[in-house]
């Protein structure tokens, strides 16, 4: 244990892994369900993973499987695996001790990839503030629109207010409607909040707060705040109009709306397809060639140190700029006038391939355990899995035992990171002294 502590990168792995186990036990009560039996150990495990990972995918119908109780107990592990459990254990501790240790800072760094220690404490406060103030407006919005527009009662209004506020601003995706968010597609005053909470949670923190307080001038952002920012602004737009295009004549899908109607529902589909989770249109009707991109997009996911998986959005476009220097014949990668030390560059490059390794494992696995299962739906559904974005083409649900457990191992290394399991597995604090003669082997 005193090792384990010397290093708060172990930590990560160790805190969401009790935190499911705790939420596995809660979900297997008797009260939890809506016909108060307990719960197989398996589906518990399932949906608490799915939970603590903010992925949403799910084995059973959310609605009538679970009552009250077993929905409490999933917006809490969700809200619990979005903001991070290292980030709520430090913010329990900056409440009662009223400061914070290095250690707890350390902690914190290791969960919210900040940029440095002198900041946490600001952060942290930012961090809840943020969530806050976003789960509530959303919250205010969506009880507002079930009360006054389909008759809830209040109460009724506002629990379905809180629970998909939550889910979206922490990219969960549980919904309390069997067909999801399905019945809601074209209601803007109800997918819009959803799909702005979905984004700015997604979109990283650290980002976040340094593009709007430096708003006026963007060439001033941190190299991570540039490609993050407009990384996002340029999936959003391939994303939307890649979606429009393809399921423009779709009749089961965008094909049945009105041509601003179209506009509205290809928006929040594609807003919540990096790891949002929602769906407004029926996944399993989509056009195979809308597969590739929603596939492409989930893979790349949100921004880092956000509520969303993926190998994340600077991650992406990085590799992108280190690319096009090598085609070029650059020595250096820049990105805005600025050099980007070679230590990113590797991380990057380490992040895409674990990932890229992970989804051609996972894949190959889910075809051996299930008979007759195209490639192309475990493909699917091992990206949704891993980028803990939850959406499933019928695959999930059918699987052995086995395979769900596959399932479960993806959605919580997704939700970790690759490189933050395989730097709490091998971390080596040695320094070498010394370094071997260099040799250029040939490449290509």
């Amino acid at each position: 244990m005193r090792r384990l502590l010397r290093h708060p990168v172990r930590l990560v792995p160790f805190g969401f892994l009790v935190t499911i186990m705790v939420g596995t036990g809660l979900l297997m009560l008797p009260w939890a369900t809506s016909e108060y039996r307990q719960t197989p150990f398996l589906t518990a495990l399932f949906t608490a993973t799915s939970a603590v990972s903010v992925t949403g995918m799910t084995i059973v119908d959310t609605p009538h499987y679970w009552n009250g109780f077993g929905l409490a107990m999933i917006t809490v592990l969700t809200q619990v695996g979005g903001l991070g459990i290292v980030t709520g254990a430090t913010l329990v501790i900056l409440v009662v001790a009223r400061r914070l240790g290095l250690r707890s800072r350390l902690l914190v760094q290791a969960e919210t990839a900040e940029f440095g220690l002198g900041d946490v404490r600001r952060l942290l406060l930012r961090i809840a503030g943020l969530a806050l103030v976003c789960e509530a407006l959303i919250t205010a919005i969506l009880t507002a629109r079930l009360w006054v527009a389909y008759d809830y009662p209040f109460g009724r209004a506002l629990w379905g207010g809180v629970f998909h506020a939550v889910q979206a601003f922490n990219n969960g995706g549980f919904a309390l409607y069997t067909d999801n968010l399905i019945g809601f597609s074209t209601d803007a005053w109800f997918t819009l909040p959803l799909s702005i909470g979905t984004i700015i949670g997604g979109l990283g923190f650290p980002a976040l707060f340094e593009a709007v307080r430096e708003w006026r001038q963007p060439a001033r952002w941190a190299v991570a705040t540039k490609l993050t920012v407009w990384g996002s602004l340029t999936l959003l737009t391939v994303g939307f109009l890649g979606l429009l295009v393809i399921e423009w004549e779709n009749p089961r899908t965008l094909g049945i709306h009105a041509w601003s109607e179209k506009l509205l529902v290809a928006f929040t589909q594609n807003a919540f397809t990096r790891t949002g989770g929602f769906n407004v249109i029926d996944v399993n009707s989509m056009e195979e060639e809308s597969y590739p991109l929603v596939i492409a997009l989930m893979f790349i996911g949100g921004g880092s140190a956000s509520t969303a998986g993926g190998i994340k959005v600077a991650t992406f476009f990085l590799l992108a700029f280190v690319l096009w220097a090598e085609l070029r014949g650059e020595p250096d990668v820049t990105v805005g006038h600025r050099r980007v030390a070679t230590a990113s560059q590797r991380q990057a490059l380490t992040i895409a391939l674990l990932s890229v390794a992970l989804l051609a494992g996972g894949t190959m696995l889910l075809i051996f355990l299930t008979e007759g299962v195209p490639l192309y739906a475990a493909l699917f559904d091992v990206t949704s899995a891993l980028t803990t974005t939850g959406f499933s083409i019928g695959v999930a649900a059918s699987l052995p035992e086995n395979g769900q457990v596959a399932l479960i191992i993806l959605m919580f290394v997704g939700r970790i990171g690759p490189l933050t399991l395989g730097s709490a597995i091998a971390l080596n604090t040695r320094r070498r002294l010394y370094r071997y003669p260099e040799e250029q082997p040939i490449v290509g």
